[in-house]
């Protein structure tokens, strides 16, 4: 153990507060720039330039577009509820903001004054706090849509506030095997536990957790393929159609917000957070006001684990744009088939397994290191294997057009494939008609 010395007195209080602003105009700016981010990748995509006119290679774009909208008129809807119309944009921009405030982003800093950990509040309640702050979130989406008195925006909110209260469900069932490991909702121990404990990120033995994570944080933040909420090829914009200027900003902001979070959440949860993969000089944890356990803190620690943190959120950040551009958009009902019917059942399945898998290790007496996490790595390959099967070749998420459509002659040297309720499907349509 180290004991670097605690903040207290002013040097906390300007400590807090510097972590505060950074985090906060990190994120406010971070968010800028995934909009110039999100063209570019989505312009190398499709072979072409994306932003090239506003400062060097469009680097100004986001400030254009963040002029253009403080200078855009506001415009209110003659019939709209005002107040609930003026709220909602803040009702969902707010918990969007606040939610990395438990977050843990670099080794802890060592000063003159004392220790530095670095995260602005490191809540005995991690993980809970974020569902519990993220699913405020919908409320300013479902009364965005309502106070619009807009049909394409009632429509919008309804489907956002059915779509994110299915997939909560199935986010919350894929954290439990990780508190079967870390025995902890707080994030730097769950980041302890990777680095030092086990030995092994939580990607690899909680496999399927990771991707029913990976699955439902889309769903959560409405980005393609579930951005059924926005859908402009039927809905115009969704809940916020009626919404202009810096209100109609307000959602955006909120939504790369919340995709900011999720990813840094996903590189905490399942990819060590911080940790430098390989290499040991970085293993360290808090465990009380200046004291360090592990690893003795350098300020060149600090920098090269932030580095590593920003390099795993960029990742999982990419990750939502180039699924943006490359998978279409889900019908409403393949949605809430797949929250309802697939992912919640398999998610109470695997909690299920899981549990038992990691009772027997502790049963036999285990060891929790490297070989305990290796063991549990090869057992999670049993039903992340059975999963992808089942979600595969057609069996959960069907073509859009009907069965007996499908069944006509097709070119020469082209075999037919159908479903297994292809018949049924059939003979029902004939029924009907």
């Amino acid at each position: 153990m180290h004991d670097m010395g605690a903040l207290t007195g002013a040097p906390w209080l300007i400590a807090m507060l510097i972590k505060v602003l950074v985090v906060f105009f990190g994120t406010m700016v971070v968010v800028a720039l995934l909009t110039l981010m999100e063209r570019k990748v989505s312009a190398w995509m499709q072979d072409r330039l994306g932003p090239n006119r506003v400062g060097p290679g469009g680097l100004l774009q986001p400030a254009a577009d963040g002029l253009k909208n403080i200078l855009k008129e506001e415009t209110y809807p003659a019939h709209a509820s005002k107040l609930f119309f003026v709220l909602a944009p803040m009702l969902a921009i707010g918990p969007a903001l606040i939610t990395f405030a438990v977050i843990p982003f670099a080794a802890p800093l060592p000063t003159p004054w004392g220790l530095v950990d670095m995260i602005v509040a490191d809540l005995p309640i991690g993980i809970l706090y974020i569902l519990a702050i993220t699913s405020l979130g919908i409320y300013g989406i479902v009364m965005a849509g309502w106070a619009s008195n807009n049909k394409y925006s009632f429509l919008g909110g309804l489907r956002a506030a059915a779509q994110m209260v299915s997939y909560e469900v199935s986010l919350g069932l894929s954290l439990i095997p990780i508190f079967f490991l870390a025995g902890n909702v707080t994030l730097t121990q769950i980041v302890w536990s990777q680095q030092q404990e086990l030995g092994w990120w939580y990607a690899f033995p909680l496999g399927l957790s990771f991707l029913f994570f990976v699955i439902s944080a889309f769903a959560e933040t409405n980005r393609l393929p579930f951005d059924v909420a926005e859908a402009e090829s039927e809905l115009v914009t969704g809940y916020h159609t009626e919404y202009s200027s810096m209100k109609f900003s307000m959602f955006f902001i909120a939504e790369y917000s919340n995709m900011v979070t999720a990813s840094a959440l996903m590189a905490t949860l399942f990819l060590g957070g911080w940790d430098i993969p390989f290499f040991t000089f970085d293993n360290m944890r808090v465990i009380a006001p200046g004291i360090v356990e592990g690893a003795e803190p350098a300020w060149w620690k600090t920098l090269l684990t932030f580095g590593a943190f920003g390099i795993k959120t960029l990742f999982f950040i990419f990750l939502f744009m180039w699924v943006r551009w490359t998978v279409p958009r889900f019908r409403y009902d393949q949605i809430m088939h797949l929250g309802w019917k697939v992912l919640l059942p398999s998610a109470l399945a695997y909690v299920t397994f899981m549990a038992a898998a990691i009772l027997t290790l502790d049963t036999l007496g285990v060891p929790f290191d490297f070989w305990y996490g290796l063991i549990l790595t090869g057992v999670n390959l049993v039903p992340t294997v059975l999963f992808l099967v089942l979600i595969d070749r057609d069996r959960v998420i069907g073509g859009t057009a009907p069965a007996a459509r499908r069944s006509g002659p097709l070119p020469q040297g082209i075999t037919a494939t159908r479903r297994p309720n292809a018949d049924a499907n059939v003979e029902r349509e004939n029924q009907e008609a």
